[in-house]
């Protein structure tokens, strides 16, 4: 049995963003954000990681810091071994560009993604010019190609993006993303603006081209029926740290950190004759400016004690490459 080579990973990632005092012309910084707070995680080659949370908890932060959309204030990103945060930084236009063939993001709205202005054919075609990978003769076999793999017609190639559902758009952009050949996609969200039908249909495409072209994801969302079919491993983050870690399987059959299992709770079961019970959260996520001390999540856990303000729990092995940040973990396992 093979093991998988690790593509990405991420040690003591930190993205704080400053708070400034109101002012006309002199502003001070009075806080700062805590969106991503020392994370660390790895991807391997051909895997789906799940990364999931309530909204602001840091999951689309992290996915720019990735991408270099938005600066770490702290850590490294390691790609295929190499620092590129170090390569975004100080590297040459040429290795800038070749991370960013390799890395590539499909953003969560199909509308507020696409050019209006621009035809099928010049929004795919684009990457061909910015990259120049693609002889300018082959570009438009390349886009009928490309429209192939994600389930599109050549015709669609001469219409702009109004013309499309939202569906069919999010097909335009995987297809923007592929068009490059990149090792790895971070997927904001990409079915959360579409119909219930729709997304199974984006689902399945991804992960038939995950299958055809070996890349990985980093697939960020908070419903957690689409993470369950599509993540090998699954991620969750409470404001700006990870809670729980494990493989899709073994987290949605035995969560263990209260947070996990209240978002699990909310998930709906097509069985009309099984009854769930909800767990419903007291409270409201915290602010990110003046984070809880100890576990963050404290305030809003209904088995909070005295040592949960007090003191930050790790986050510990309790199983077979699952880990947990509580401090009765113990506990919580005999009864998942």
């Amino acid at each position: 049995m093979t093991t998988a080579k690790t593509l990405l990973e991420i040690k003591d990632l930190v993205k704080y963003f400053p708070v400034y005092s109101r002012g006309i012309i002199l502003k001070k910084v009075v806080g700062s954000v805590h969106a991503v707070d020392h994370i660390s995680f790895t991807v391997n080659e051909g895997e789906t990681v799940g990364l999931v949370g309530e909204s602001g908890c840091g999951k689309t932060t992290t996915g720019r810091l990735i991408i270099y959309l938005e600066k770490a204030t702290q850590g490294e990103i390691l790609f295929k071994g190499e620092n590129i945060l170090n390569t975004f930084k100080k590297g040459k236009k040429e290795e800038k560009l070749a991370l960013r063939r390799s890395i590539q993001m499909v953003f969560q709205s199909p509308y507020a993604s696409l050019d209006p202005r621009m035809t099928v054919y010049d929004i795919i075609s684009e990457p061909f010019k910015i990259h120049k990978h693609v002889p300018s003769d082959e570009w438009k076999n390349k886009v009928y190609e490309l429209l192939g793999l994600v389930g599109l017609e050549p015709y669609h190639a001469e219409r702009y993006p109004h013309e499309f559902s939202g569906g069919q758009r999010q097909r335009i952009c995987i297809a923007r993303a592929i068009a490059v050949n990149p090792k790895f996609i971070i997927a904001d969200e990409p079915v959360s603006s579409l119909d219930v039908s729709i997304r199974a249909q984006i689902l399945n495409l991804l992960m038939d081209l995950q299958k055809k072209l070996g890349m990985s994801y980093l697939y960020i969302s908070h419903d957690l029926s689409s993470v369950r079919q599509i993540s090998h491993r699954v991620l969750v983050m409470y404001l700006g740290e990870f809670v729980e870690t494990a493989s899709s399987e073994e987290l949605f059959d035995h969560p263990v950190h209260p947070y996990t299992r209240a978002l699990i709770s909310a998930v709906p079961i097509p069985d009309p004759k099984r009854k769930t019970k909800i767990i419903l959260l007291p409270g409201e996520v915290p602010s990110a400016i003046n984070p809880p001390s100890g576990c963050r999540f404290h305030p809003r856990c209904p088995y909070a004690q005295k040592i949960c303000s007090e003191e930050k729990p790790l986050l510990e092995k309790v199983h077979a490459n699952h880990y947990v940040s509580c401090h009765f973990s113990e506990k919580f396992l005999h009864n998942a």
